[in-house]
């Protein structure tokens, strides 16, 4: 029973832990695009932005690549999809969907991406999902339903829609690749060595796309206006580079490693209704009622799958007696 006791204990601490990591990333990736837009708007093309950010937080990341170099030899593959999917997908299509639409309507449709990672787990991996993930994901989409104003037809810009939903669709790969050796224990490939190699990845692509040698570089010594306040543009990229970009995917792949991608994905939610507060403050995107409302059901949904679903089964130790083995597989039993 006391290893019981201890294990239960050790794995409501992971889960808190891993919350208090997904709700950190949520603020930090909810503040990328109200420091994104002035910088479009002064001047810079959102694919410029794109991989200023990227490059950028590759180049901060960079010692943690050569330290673990082994990677690029035992997950090839896993570091290109990062690269390919969570950083220049997501990004490219993100950045490029708020040059057209609101911020705030841009990361709602981009979260849609919890729906789909719900499908992705229960339909192509063939593992069950809880029923309080579930009912997150449903309240979380019907919150963006309120959001975008469906009854309206949709009034916002047609392809900044798609843009916002192509970002949903990278979106996926970012939570399903975080999660990939989770479960491994030590043998896991560590979360800072794919976040490093993923933001290489991703500046090399966005680099050939984005072409920045054709950049105005003179914006980014100059001020962008934050509704009607002039801050410099370098302070901008620094927060989006170092709090947006670093941070935000540091703590948001460690977070789903101990939650679960589905779980993560309706708690990262909260980032939606973030930049829409910050879009509403700092850069005037004033909402209706119906949308507010819609930004308070997701986080509805965000709370419920939180703190109803649980983590992922905790590593059962070595039993060295009958007493003991119970102990563990009641234990993990109680978790799945």
């Amino acid at each position: 029973m006391a290893v019981h006791t201890s294990m239960s204990s050790q794995g409501h601490r992971g889960r808190g832990v891993g919350l208090g990591l997904a709700l950190g990333s949520a603020v930090a990736f909810g503040g990328s695009g109200v420091a994104a837009k002035p910088l479009i708007e002064a001047g810079l093309d959102p694919l410029h932005v794109v991989w200023l950010r990227v490059a950028g937080a590759a180049l901060v990341m960079l010692p943690l690549a050569v330290r673990h170099r082994r990677l690029v030899r035992e997950r090839p593959l896993l570091l290109a999809g990062f690269g390919l999917l969570a950083v220049a997908g997501v990004q490219a299509c993100y950045f490029a969907s708020i040059s057209r639409i609101p911020v705030g309507v841009a990361l709602l449709v981009e979260y849609l991406a919890p729906a789909l990672v719900l499908g992705w787990v229960r339909f192509v991996q063939r593992r069950p999902v809880t029923r309080a993930a579930a009912l997150g994901v449903v309240l979380a989409v019907g919150g963006l339903a309120c959001v975008v104003e469906v009854w309206a037809g949709l009034g916002f810009d047609a392809l900044g829609l798609l843009l916002a939903l192509g970002a949903a669709c990278c979106q996926v790969g970012y939570f399903v690749l975080s999660d990939q050796g989770g479960d491994a224990g030590g043998a896991a490939p560590a979360p800072l060595g794919v976040i490093a190699y993923g933001l290489l990845v991703g500046a090399l692509v966005l680099t050939v796309v984005a072409r920045p040698w054709g950049m105005d570089w003179s914006v980014l010594g100059g001020g962008a206006d934050l509704d009607g306040t002039s801050v410099a543009a370098a302070l901008l990229l620094g927060w989006i580079v170092l709090v947006a970009t670093v941070a935000a995917y540091a703590t948001g792949v460690l977070a789903v490693r101990r939650l679960s991608p589905q779980v993560a994905g309706v708690v990262a939610c909260l980032e939606a209704v973030i930049a829409t507060v910050l879009a509403w403050v700092l850069l005037g995107e004033h909402l209706s009622a119906p949308q507010i409302i819609g930004g308070a059901v997701v986080l509805c949904g965000a709370f419920i799958a939180q703190t109803s679903a649980p983590a992922k089964a905790p590593q059962a130790p070595v039993a060295r007696g009958t007493a003991d083995t119970g102990s563990a597989l009641s234990e993990r039993g109680s978790a799945l």
